[in-house]
C-alpha cells in the first residue's frame, strides 16, 4: 500500500506539481487503465480517499484520476489514431459467445431435471448407475457454466477460493440431511438411502432441482449487478457517493435472485410429487449467491470461512444426535432434538444458512460498495 505520509510530503503547499509525485508512484496503474474510473478504483486500493485527493488540489478521487489519466501517454492512443478496420468475423464470434453465456446457465437445471426423471423410471442397480451419470453430467455442466460469464473466476481467484468441497457438502445436506436428522431423532436409520423419498432414509431431490435451475437467474442477476455497478461508478463523483448508490443495487440483485429462486422452489416440489420445499433452500441459495458474488470480486476469505462453518454446523447437527446415544452423553444431542421437535429438521439449515447468508450480505454491502471491487482482474494486480 502507498505510504500516505510520503504522499503528503509530495502534496505540500511548496510542491510545484503535487500530482507528479502520485503519477510517478502509480504510473503502471495509469498506463494500464482504459478510463479514469479504473485509476480512481486503483487509487482507492492504495488507500487514497477524497480527503487525500484534496491535498493534491482536487475535490475528490475521481477528478484526481481524470488528471492522471490525461497526463499519462498510453500505447492505446497511437492505436486509436489508426483507421478502424471492421472485422465481421470477430463480431460474429462475440455474438456467439454472448449467446453461449446467455443459454449455458440453463444447462445444469435441464440436465438435473432429466436425471431426476430418469431416476423415477428406474429401479435397482440401474437406478444407481443413473444417479451416478446424472451427478457427473450436472457437475460438468456447472463447471462449464461457472467458467465463463459474470460468475466466472480467474485461475488466481479459483486457487484462492477453495470452496468447492464445502459447497458440495451443503448441497449434499440439502438432499440427505433433513431425512437423516428426522430419522436419527426417531432412533434410526436402519439402512442406507435407497434413492426414494419414502424410504427409511428419505432423499429430497426438489431442493437440488431448484438450486440447479437457479444457476440461470443467478448468472443473469450477477450480470445485471455488474453492469449497473459500472454505470454507477461512471456517474459518481466521489467514493462515498458511489458506495451510497451501489448498495441498493446489491440488495436489489439479491432480492431479485431470491424472488426467482422462490418461484423455482414453488415449481419444483409439485413436479417431483414432493412436499413443499422449506425456506432452507432459499437460505442456502442466498448464501451461495452472495458468496459467489464476493469471490468473483476478489474477496475470497470471508466466503470460504462462512461456507466452511455453515457446512460443519450442519454436519454436526445429526452427529450430536448420534453421539447422544452413547452412555452418559445424552446432553450432547439435546439441543438439536429440542430444536427439531419445535421447528422440524429444516430448522437446522434455515438457521445455519440464514445466519451465513446474512453475515456475507453485511460484508458484501461494505466491500462491494468500494470502487476498487469493480476493477477487472488484470487491473487489480
Amino acid at each position: 500500500m502507498t505510504d500516505l505520509s510520503e504522499l503528503d510530503r509530495g502534496a505540500a503547499p511548496g510542491a510545484a506539481d503535487p500530482v507528479k509525485v502520485l503519477l510517478h508512484r502509480h504510473r503502471e496503474l495509469c498506463e494500464r487503465a482504459v478510463d479514469p474510473l479504473e485509476i480512481a478504483a486503483g487509487l482507492e486500493v492504495h488507500g487514497i480517499t477524497d480527503r487525500t485527493a484534496a491535498r493534491f488540489r482536487h475535490r475528490d478521487v475521481f477528478s484526481l484520476a481524470e488528471e492522471l489519466y490525461a497526463r499519462v501517454p498510453r500505447d492505446a492512443d497511437t492505436a486509436a489514431d489508426a483507421p478502424a478496420v471492421p472485422d465481421a468475423q470477430a463480431r460474429r464470434g462475440d455474438r456467439r459467445r454472448s449467446v453461449a453465456v446467455l443459454l449455458l446457465p440453463l444447462l445444469p437445471g435441464t440436465l438435473c431435471a432429466a436425471a431426476l426423471i430418469a431416476l423415477a423410471r428406474t429401479h435397482g442397480q440401474t437406478r444407481l448407475y443413473t444417479a451416478a451419470a446424472g451427478v457427473v453430467a450436472v457437475a460438468l455442466a456447472l463447471r462449464a457454466t461457472l467458467r465463463r460469464g459474470p460468475l466466472a473466476l480467474t485461475d488466481a481467484l479459483a486457487s484462492r477460493s477453495a470452496t468447492g468441497f464445502w459447497t458440495c457438502l451443503l448441497l449434499a445436506y440439502a438432499v440427505l440431511g433433513d431425512g437423516l436428522l428426522r430419522t436419527a431423532v426417531s432412533g434410526g436409520p436402519d439402512g442406507l438411502p435407497d434413492g426414494t423419498t419414502g424410504g427409511d432414509w428419505p432423499l429430497a431431490p426438489a431442493p437440488l432441482l431448484a438450486l440447479t435451475l437457479a444457476v440461470a437467474p443467478a448468472t443473469w442477476t450477477a450480470g445485471l449487478f455488474l453492469t449497473h455497478a459500472r454505470r454507477k461508478l461512471a456517474a459518481s463523483r466521489g467514493l462515498e457517493d458511489f458506495a451510497a448508490s451501489v448498495r441498493p443495487v446489491l440488495l436489489g440483485a439479491v432480492a431479485l435472485f431470491l424472488g426467482a429462486l422462490a418461484a423455482l422452489v414453488a415449481l419444483s416440489a409439485p413436479l417431483l410429487d414432493a412436499g413443499p420445499v422449506s425456506p432452507a433452500v432459499l437460505a442456502l441459495g442466498a448464501l451461495l449467491f452472495v458468496a459467489r458474488l464476493l469471490t468473483v470480486h476478489g474477496f475470497t476469505h470471508a466466503p470460504r470461512v462462512i461456507l466452511m462453518l455453515t457446512a460443519l454446523a450442519q454436519v454436526l447437527a445429526p452427529a450430536t444426535v448420534f453421539a447422544g446415544r452413547l452412555p452418559g452423553c445424552a446432553a450432547l444431542g439435546a439441543p438439536v432434538e429440542i430444536l427439531t421437535a419445535a421447528w422440524g429438521p429444516t430448522a437446522v439449515p434455515v438457521l445455519t444458512c440464514g445466519a451465513g447468508a446474512l453475515t456475507l450480505l453485511v460484508h458484501a454491502s461494505r466491500t462491494l460498495a468500494r470502487a476498487s471491487a469493480h476493477l477487472r482482474p488484470e487491473q487489480a494486480r
